[in-house]
Protein backbone atom coordinates (compact mmCIF):
# COMPACT_ATOMS: atom_id res chain seq x y z
CA UNK A 1 0.00 0.00 0.00
CA UNK A 2 2.28 2.56 -0.73
CA UNK A 3 1.74 6.16 -1.11
CA UNK A 4 4.85 6.72 -3.21
CA UNK A 5 4.16 8.45 -6.04
CA UNK A 6 6.08 7.20 -9.22
CA UNK A 7 9.97 7.46 -10.33
CA UNK A 8 10.29 9.15 -13.30
CA UNK A 9 14.30 7.78 -13.73
CA UNK A 10 15.34 11.61 -14.53
CA UNK A 11 18.98 11.07 -12.48
CA UNK A 12 21.64 13.00 -12.79
CA UNK A 13 24.69 11.24 -14.27
CA UNK A 14 26.82 9.38 -11.14
CA UNK A 15 24.21 10.73 -8.52
CA UNK A 16 23.10 8.09 -5.81
CA UNK A 17 19.81 8.07 -4.43
CA UNK A 18 20.76 9.69 -1.25
CA UNK A 19 22.09 12.69 -2.72
CA UNK A 20 19.58 13.66 -4.95
CA UNK A 21 17.09 13.54 -1.58
CA UNK A 22 19.48 16.28 -0.46
CA UNK A 23 20.18 18.87 -3.98
CA UNK A 24 21.15 22.17 -2.34
CA UNK A 25 18.13 23.71 -3.16
CA UNK A 26 18.31 26.41 -0.39
CA UNK A 27 21.82 27.72 -1.71
CA UNK A 28 20.66 27.15 -5.26
CA UNK A 29 21.30 30.15 -7.45
CA UNK A 30 18.77 31.66 -10.45
CA UNK A 31 20.90 32.91 -13.26
CA UNK A 32 20.76 36.93 -13.70
CA UNK A 33 18.01 36.51 -11.22
CA UNK A 34 16.72 37.79 -7.88
CA UNK A 35 16.52 34.35 -6.83
CA UNK A 36 19.84 34.39 -5.22
CA UNK A 37 17.90 34.35 -1.98
CA UNK A 38 17.55 31.01 0.22
CA UNK A 39 14.53 29.24 0.15
CA UNK A 40 14.09 30.47 3.79
CA UNK A 41 14.61 34.21 2.73
CA UNK A 42 11.82 33.43 0.34
CA UNK A 43 9.48 32.38 3.08
CA UNK A 44 9.92 35.03 4.82
CA UNK A 45 9.18 37.94 1.92
CA UNK A 46 6.02 35.61 1.49
CA UNK A 47 5.15 35.87 5.56
CA UNK A 48 5.46 39.60 5.48
CA UNK A 49 3.33 40.02 2.22
CA UNK A 50 -0.75 40.41 2.43
CA UNK A 51 -2.47 37.26 4.21
CA UNK A 52 -5.72 37.71 2.45
CA UNK A 53 -7.87 34.86 4.34
CA UNK A 54 -10.78 33.82 1.68
CA UNK A 55 -13.96 31.54 3.12
CA UNK A 56 -14.67 28.15 1.90
CA UNK A 57 -17.35 29.33 -0.57
CA UNK A 58 -17.43 29.03 -4.92
CA UNK A 59 -15.07 32.00 -5.16
CA UNK A 60 -12.18 30.24 -3.42
CA UNK A 61 -12.51 27.02 -5.45
CA UNK A 62 -12.84 29.62 -8.77
CA UNK A 63 -9.95 31.36 -7.37
CA UNK A 64 -8.21 27.96 -6.26
CA UNK A 65 -8.51 26.28 -9.77
CA UNK A 66 -7.07 29.71 -11.60
CA UNK A 67 -3.94 29.40 -9.56
CA UNK A 68 -3.43 26.15 -9.85
CA UNK A 69 -3.71 26.05 -13.43
CA UNK A 70 -1.52 28.76 -13.36
CA UNK A 71 0.99 27.48 -11.59
CA UNK A 72 0.84 24.10 -13.55
CA UNK A 73 1.51 26.17 -16.63
CA UNK A 74 4.07 28.18 -15.58
CA UNK A 75 5.70 24.72 -14.39
CA UNK A 76 5.74 22.99 -16.80
CA UNK A 77 7.14 25.53 -18.96
CA UNK A 78 9.71 25.87 -16.58
CA UNK A 79 10.47 22.31 -16.91
CA UNK A 80 10.34 21.43 -20.12
CA UNK A 81 13.13 24.22 -20.72
CA UNK A 82 15.67 23.09 -17.93
CA UNK A 83 19.04 23.06 -19.06
CA UNK A 84 20.89 19.29 -18.92
CA UNK A 85 24.05 20.72 -16.50
CA UNK A 86 24.32 20.62 -13.50
CA UNK A 87 24.66 23.86 -12.43
CA UNK A 88 21.76 25.55 -14.29
CA UNK A 89 19.28 22.41 -13.54
CA UNK A 90 19.81 23.42 -9.89
CA UNK A 91 19.05 27.04 -11.07
CA UNK A 92 16.13 25.82 -12.81
CA UNK A 93 14.51 24.30 -9.37
CA UNK A 94 15.37 27.56 -7.37
CA UNK A 95 12.92 28.89 -10.60
CA UNK A 96 10.59 26.40 -9.58
CA UNK A 97 10.73 27.03 -6.17
CA UNK A 98 10.29 31.04 -6.51
CA UNK A 99 6.94 30.36 -8.77
CA UNK A 100 5.53 28.26 -6.20
CA UNK A 101 5.85 30.79 -3.65
CA UNK A 102 4.46 33.37 -5.44
CA UNK A 103 1.53 31.55 -6.07
CA UNK A 104 1.29 30.92 -1.87
CA UNK A 105 1.44 34.59 -1.29
CA UNK A 106 -1.99 34.35 -0.89
CA UNK A 107 -2.55 31.54 2.09
CA UNK A 108 -2.22 32.31 5.96
CA UNK A 109 0.84 32.14 7.45
CA UNK A 110 0.82 28.35 8.56
CA UNK A 111 0.14 26.87 4.73
CA UNK A 112 2.81 28.73 3.04
CA UNK A 113 5.34 27.07 6.04
CA UNK A 114 3.77 23.65 5.33
CA UNK A 115 4.42 24.18 1.62
CA UNK A 116 8.09 25.39 1.78
CA UNK A 117 8.89 22.82 4.58
CA UNK A 118 7.27 20.18 2.15
CA UNK A 119 9.19 21.41 -1.09
CA UNK A 120 12.86 21.61 1.11
CA UNK A 121 12.15 17.82 2.58
CA UNK A 122 10.57 16.19 -1.02
CA UNK A 123 11.71 18.11 -3.76
CA UNK A 124 14.50 16.64 -6.19
CA UNK A 125 14.89 15.89 -9.95
CA UNK A 126 12.45 13.09 -9.64
CA UNK A 127 9.81 15.57 -8.86
CA UNK A 128 10.65 18.26 -11.76
CA UNK A 129 8.37 16.15 -14.38
CA UNK A 130 5.73 17.98 -16.39
CA UNK A 131 3.52 15.03 -16.18
CA UNK A 132 3.96 14.60 -12.48
CA UNK A 133 2.94 18.44 -11.89
CA UNK A 134 -0.33 17.97 -14.56
CA UNK A 135 -1.04 15.04 -12.32
CA UNK A 136 -1.00 16.91 -9.09
CA UNK A 137 -2.97 19.46 -10.56
CA UNK A 138 -5.60 17.28 -11.50
CA UNK A 139 -6.23 15.58 -8.61
CA UNK A 140 -6.26 18.59 -6.58
CA UNK A 141 -8.72 20.03 -9.09
CA UNK A 142 -11.04 16.69 -8.64
CA UNK A 143 -10.59 17.11 -4.71
CA UNK A 144 -12.18 20.36 -4.76
CA UNK A 145 -14.87 19.83 -6.99
CA UNK A 146 -15.52 16.47 -5.72
CA UNK A 147 -15.73 17.92 -1.79
CA UNK A 148 -17.78 20.73 -2.87
CA UNK A 149 -20.51 18.77 -4.76
CA UNK A 150 -20.49 15.86 -1.99
CA UNK A 151 -21.40 18.54 0.74
CA UNK A 152 -24.38 20.15 -1.47
CA UNK A 153 -25.57 16.48 -2.55
CA UNK A 154 -25.63 15.15 1.35
CA UNK A 155 -27.14 18.47 2.46
CA UNK A 156 -30.26 17.43 0.27
CA UNK A 157 -30.03 14.43 1.67
CA UNK A 158 -28.43 12.71 -1.47
CA UNK A 159 -26.71 9.61 -0.08
CA UNK A 160 -27.41 5.82 0.56
CA UNK A 161 -26.87 3.67 3.30
CA UNK A 162 -27.26 0.05 3.71
CA UNK A 163 -30.32 -1.44 5.71
CA UNK A 164 -27.86 -1.14 9.31
CA UNK A 165 -26.76 2.51 8.26
CA UNK A 166 -23.70 2.34 6.96
CA UNK A 167 -22.63 4.74 4.64
CA UNK A 168 -19.64 4.08 2.46
CA UNK A 169 -18.88 7.83 1.44
CA UNK A 170 -18.50 8.74 5.07
CA UNK A 171 -16.68 5.89 5.44
CA UNK A 172 -14.07 6.76 3.31
CA UNK A 173 -13.76 10.31 4.26
CA UNK A 174 -13.00 9.05 7.89
CA UNK A 175 -10.18 6.87 6.54
CA UNK A 176 -7.18 9.09 6.40
CA UNK A 177 -7.87 9.51 10.07
CA UNK A 178 -7.67 5.81 10.74
CA UNK A 179 -4.52 5.50 8.88
CA UNK A 180 -2.57 7.73 10.45
CA UNK A 181 -3.52 6.38 13.99
CA UNK A 182 -2.85 3.08 12.14
CA UNK A 183 0.60 3.24 10.55
CA UNK A 184 1.72 6.44 12.32
CA UNK A 185 0.32 6.69 15.83
CA UNK A 186 -0.03 3.77 17.15
CA UNK A 187 1.98 1.54 13.96
CA UNK A 188 -0.04 -1.06 14.36
CA UNK A 189 1.48 -4.76 13.47
CA UNK A 190 -1.18 -7.26 12.17
CA UNK A 191 -0.01 -10.87 12.80
CA UNK A 192 -2.27 -13.76 11.11
CA UNK A 193 -4.44 -11.82 8.59
CA UNK A 194 -4.47 -14.56 6.36
CA UNK A 195 -6.46 -16.54 9.00
CA UNK A 196 -9.67 -13.94 7.94
CA UNK A 197 -11.38 -15.31 5.15
CA UNK A 198 -11.29 -13.55 2.03
CA UNK A 199 -15.03 -13.98 1.12
CA UNK A 200 -17.98 -15.14 3.17
CA UNK A 201 -19.07 -14.87 6.78
CA UNK A 202 -16.57 -15.08 10.19
CA UNK A 203 -16.79 -14.06 13.36
CA UNK A 204 -14.35 -12.36 15.30
CA UNK A 205 -14.04 -12.32 19.16
CA UNK A 206 -11.47 -9.66 20.86
CA UNK A 207 -10.29 -8.73 23.80
CA UNK A 208 -11.49 -5.26 24.96
CA UNK A 209 -9.76 -2.45 26.48
CA UNK A 210 -8.46 1.32 26.43
CA UNK A 211 -11.43 3.67 28.11
CA UNK A 212 -12.52 4.28 24.05
CA UNK A 213 -13.34 1.82 21.72
CA UNK A 214 -10.29 2.44 19.38
CA UNK A 215 -9.32 -1.17 19.68
CA UNK A 216 -12.69 -1.59 17.38
CA UNK A 217 -11.78 0.57 14.90
CA UNK A 218 -7.55 -0.57 14.51
CA UNK A 219 -9.00 -4.13 13.94
CA UNK A 220 -11.50 -2.62 11.40
CA UNK A 221 -8.12 -0.64 10.34
CA UNK A 222 -6.24 -3.40 9.67
CA UNK A 223 -8.48 -5.81 7.77
CA UNK A 224 -9.49 -2.77 5.55
CA UNK A 225 -5.47 -1.17 5.08
CA UNK A 226 -3.55 -4.84 5.34
CA UNK A 227 -6.09 -7.97 4.09
CA UNK A 228 -5.43 -8.68 0.28
CA UNK A 229 -9.30 -8.65 -0.06
CA UNK A 230 -9.45 -5.29 1.72
CA UNK A 231 -12.44 -6.52 3.87
CA UNK A 232 -15.31 -4.04 5.84
CA UNK A 233 -16.18 -4.67 9.85
CA UNK A 234 -19.10 -4.64 11.26
CA UNK A 235 -18.48 -4.05 15.20
CA UNK A 236 -21.13 -4.77 17.84
CA UNK A 237 -21.46 -1.62 19.92
CA UNK A 238 -22.76 -1.92 23.50
CA UNK A 239 -26.64 -0.98 23.54
CA UNK A 240 -25.80 2.20 25.47
CA UNK A 241 -23.80 4.22 22.85
CA UNK A 242 -28.00 4.06 20.97
CA UNK A 243 -29.31 6.36 23.34
CA UNK A 244 -26.68 9.02 22.68
CA UNK A 245 -28.27 11.33 20.10
CA UNK A 246 -25.00 12.72 18.28
CA UNK A 247 -22.82 8.81 18.67
CA UNK A 248 -24.98 7.08 17.89
CA UNK A 249 -25.88 7.75 14.19
CA UNK A 250 -22.07 8.01 13.85
CA UNK A 251 -21.67 4.74 14.83
CA UNK A 252 -24.12 3.73 12.00
CA UNK A 253 -22.91 5.78 8.94
CA UNK A 254 -19.12 4.07 10.11
CA UNK A 255 -20.53 0.34 10.06
CA UNK A 256 -21.21 -0.15 13.43
CA UNK A 257 -24.59 -2.16 14.75
CA UNK A 258 -25.85 -2.37 18.47
CA UNK A 259 -25.06 -5.19 20.16
CA UNK A 260 -27.78 -7.30 19.48
CA UNK A 261 -27.92 -11.42 18.84
CA UNK A 262 -30.58 -10.73 15.92
CA UNK A 263 -28.31 -8.00 14.11
CA UNK A 264 -25.07 -10.41 14.58
CA UNK A 265 -27.43 -12.82 12.95
CA UNK A 266 -28.35 -11.14 10.17
CA UNK A 267 -24.72 -9.99 9.47
CA UNK A 268 -23.56 -13.61 9.39
CA UNK A 269 -26.02 -14.67 6.76
CA UNK A 270 -25.25 -11.79 4.59
CA UNK A 271 -21.42 -13.42 4.65
CA UNK A 272 -20.11 -10.02 6.40
CA UNK A 273 -17.52 -9.97 9.31
CA UNK A 274 -18.56 -9.47 12.26
CA UNK A 275 -16.76 -7.98 15.40
CA UNK A 276 -17.58 -8.68 19.21
CA UNK A 277 -16.11 -7.94 22.34
CA UNK A 278 -17.25 -10.28 24.88
CA UNK A 279 -15.90 -8.56 27.75
CA UNK A 280 -18.02 -5.72 27.03
CA UNK A 281 -18.07 -2.48 30.05
CA UNK A 282 -16.24 -4.86 32.18
CA UNK A 283 -13.28 -4.82 29.58
CA UNK A 284 -13.34 -1.15 27.98
CA UNK A 285 -13.03 0.21 31.57
CA UNK A 286 -11.20 -2.17 33.22
CA UNK A 287 -8.42 -0.80 35.91
CA UNK A 288 -4.75 -0.42 34.76
CA UNK A 289 -3.98 -2.91 37.41
CA UNK A 290 -5.98 -5.45 35.78
CA UNK A 291 -4.66 -4.82 31.82
CA UNK A 292 -4.34 -7.95 29.97
CA UNK A 293 -6.61 -10.38 32.32
CA UNK A 294 -9.92 -11.25 30.40
CA UNK A 295 -13.27 -10.50 32.17
CA UNK A 296 -15.56 -13.32 31.74
CA UNK A 297 -17.14 -14.00 28.29
CA UNK A 298 -21.04 -13.33 29.23
CA UNK A 299 -23.01 -16.28 28.63
CA UNK A 300 -21.67 -17.29 25.28
CA UNK A 301 -24.39 -15.62 22.62
CA UNK A 302 -21.62 -14.52 20.21
CA UNK A 303 -20.57 -18.42 20.08
CA UNK A 304 -24.80 -19.36 19.84
CA UNK A 305 -24.65 -16.90 16.71
CA UNK A 306 -21.31 -18.40 15.14
CA UNK A 307 -22.87 -22.10 15.67
CA UNK A 308 -26.36 -21.43 14.54
CA UNK A 309 -25.34 -19.72 11.04
CA UNK A 310 -22.22 -21.67 10.61
CA UNK A 311 -19.79 -19.21 10.66
CA UNK A 312 -15.78 -19.53 11.93
CA UNK A 313 -14.89 -18.15 15.21
CA UNK A 314 -11.68 -16.35 14.90
CA UNK A 315 -10.06 -14.85 18.47
CA UNK A 316 -7.93 -11.76 18.33
CA UNK A 317 -5.93 -10.66 20.67
CA UNK A 318 -4.79 -6.69 21.10
CA UNK A 319 -1.68 -5.95 22.29
CA UNK A 320 -1.27 -2.04 23.23
CA UNK A 321 -4.68 -0.77 23.66
CA UNK A 322 -4.62 -1.28 27.33
CA UNK A 323 -2.21 1.86 27.74
CA UNK A 324 -3.72 4.31 25.58
CA UNK A 325 -5.27 5.59 28.46
CA UNK A 326 -4.38 4.16 31.87
CA UNK A 327 -7.48 3.80 34.05
CA UNK A 328 -6.40 4.12 37.72
CA UNK A 329 -10.13 5.05 39.33
CA UNK A 330 -13.70 4.76 38.49
CA UNK A 331 -15.16 7.86 39.86
CA UNK A 332 -18.37 5.96 40.08
CA UNK A 333 -20.53 8.76 41.78
CA UNK A 334 -19.66 10.85 38.74
CA UNK A 335 -20.27 8.34 36.20
CA UNK A 336 -23.99 7.64 38.18
CA UNK A 337 -24.83 11.68 37.97
CA UNK A 338 -24.10 11.37 34.11
CA UNK A 339 -25.97 8.63 33.46
CA UNK A 340 -22.37 7.24 32.22
CA UNK A 341 -21.47 3.45 32.45
CA UNK A 342 -17.60 4.53 34.15
CA UNK A 343 -16.15 7.64 34.63
CA UNK A 344 -12.28 6.83 34.00
CA UNK A 345 -9.78 8.81 36.44
CA UNK A 346 -6.48 8.86 34.81
CA UNK A 347 -2.92 10.51 34.44
CA UNK A 348 -4.29 13.17 31.76
CA UNK A 349 -7.89 13.37 31.91
CA UNK A 350 -10.09 14.81 33.64
CA UNK A 351 -6.92 16.86 34.79
CA UNK A 352 -6.44 18.65 31.34
CA UNK A 353 -9.79 18.40 30.26
CA UNK A 354 -10.33 17.31 26.53
CA UNK A 355 -6.64 17.34 26.15
CA UNK A 356 -6.83 14.14 28.33
CA UNK A 357 -8.96 12.37 26.08
CA UNK A 358 -6.05 12.16 23.40
CA UNK A 359 -4.31 8.62 23.42
CA UNK A 360 -0.82 7.81 24.66
CA UNK A 361 0.89 6.44 21.36
CA UNK A 362 1.76 2.98 22.53
CA UNK A 363 2.93 0.52 19.80
CA UNK A 364 0.35 -1.80 19.42
CA UNK A 365 0.20 -6.28 17.77
CA UNK A 366 -3.08 -7.50 16.62
CA UNK A 367 -2.67 -11.19 16.36
CA UNK A 368 -5.75 -12.85 14.13
CA UNK A 369 -5.34 -16.55 15.41
CA UNK A 370 -7.03 -19.33 13.48
CA UNK A 371 -10.44 -19.83 12.77
CA UNK A 372 -12.71 -21.87 15.02
CA UNK A 373 -14.79 -24.21 12.98
CA UNK A 374 -18.79 -24.16 13.74
CA UNK A 375 -20.38 -25.81 11.06
CA UNK A 376 -19.37 -29.00 11.74
CA UNK A 377 -22.33 -29.02 14.65
CA UNK A 378 -24.84 -27.51 12.62
CA UNK A 379 -27.67 -25.18 13.05
CA UNK A 380 -29.23 -27.41 16.49
CA UNK A 381 -25.85 -27.16 17.99
CA UNK A 382 -26.31 -23.95 19.34
CA UNK A 383 -29.09 -25.17 21.74
CA UNK A 384 -26.42 -27.34 23.34
CA UNK A 385 -25.23 -25.52 26.74
CA UNK A 386 -22.26 -27.51 27.54
CA UNK A 387 -21.00 -27.03 23.46
CA UNK A 388 -21.03 -23.26 23.68
CA UNK A 389 -19.84 -23.41 27.11
CA UNK A 390 -16.66 -25.45 25.89
CA UNK A 391 -16.42 -23.14 22.76
CA UNK A 392 -16.64 -20.42 24.51
CA UNK A 393 -14.03 -21.03 27.32
CA UNK A 394 -12.27 -22.22 24.12
CA UNK A 395 -12.40 -18.80 22.64
CA UNK A 396 -11.59 -17.31 25.89
CA UNK A 397 -8.38 -19.11 26.94
CA UNK A 398 -6.64 -18.58 23.13
CA UNK A 399 -6.98 -15.15 22.97
CA UNK A 400 -5.81 -15.31 26.96
CA UNK A 401 -2.77 -17.10 26.28
CA UNK A 402 -1.60 -15.33 23.29
CA UNK A 403 -1.96 -11.87 25.12
CA UNK A 404 0.68 -13.42 27.52
CA UNK A 405 2.81 -15.36 25.15
CA UNK A 406 3.15 -11.63 22.98
CA UNK A 407 3.49 -9.52 26.10
CA UNK A 408 6.42 -12.17 26.83
CA UNK A 409 8.46 -10.39 23.91
CA UNK A 410 7.68 -6.95 24.81
CA UNK A 411 10.24 -4.89 26.43
CA UNK A 412 8.34 -1.42 26.24
CA UNK A 413 4.74 -0.50 25.40
CA UNK A 414 5.98 2.39 22.97
CA UNK A 415 8.44 0.34 20.91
Amino acid sequence: MSDQPKKRGRRAAGATDETEQQIPIVEAKAAETTTEATVADEHDVAAEAPIEVINLDGDLRRSSQTRIDSLLSALESEIRAMPASEDERESAIAEVIHLIRESLTRWPKKVIEMAVNTLKANINSDYLDADFWKGIGLVLRYQLDANADMVKRRWRGDYAVDEFGLDYELLDLAKPLLLFMYKKYWRVEAIGLENVPDSGRALLVCNHSGVLPWDGAMVGAALNFEHEAGRVLRNLHLSWFSSLPFISPLLSRLGQVQALPANAEALLERDELVGVFPEGLKGVGKLYKDRYRLARFGRGGFVKVAVKTGAPIIPVSIIGGEEIHPHLHNAKGFAKLLGFPYFPITPTFPWFGPLGLIPLPTKWTIVFGEPIDTEQYGAKGAEDPLLISQLTEQVRTTIQNTLLDKLKDRSNIFV
